[in-house]
């Protein structure tokens, strides 16, 4: 005969997730300042992102040579 044993787990009660982020952006933001970070105020529309692709257009059709 083989004998079953439960299996049981201790679970931690885990913080909201919404909660857990706020307090983890919290800390990461007192841990920046404290080492002397600054934080820019980027005005609303801006980008971070330099446009290095060029433009997109296309040409159809067949253009002359230049000889």
């Amino acid at each position: 005969m083989v004998a079953t044993v439960a299996k049981t787990t201790v679970s931690k009660k885990k913080k909201a997730a919404q909660t857990e982020t706020t307090l983890s952006i919290q800390e990461q933001t007192a841990a920046f300042l404290k080492a002397g970070g600054e934080i820019q105020v980027i005005n609303s529309g801006v980008s971070g992102q330099a446009n290095l692709a060029g433009p997109k257009h296309i040409t159809l059709g067949n253009k002359p040579r230049e000889a």
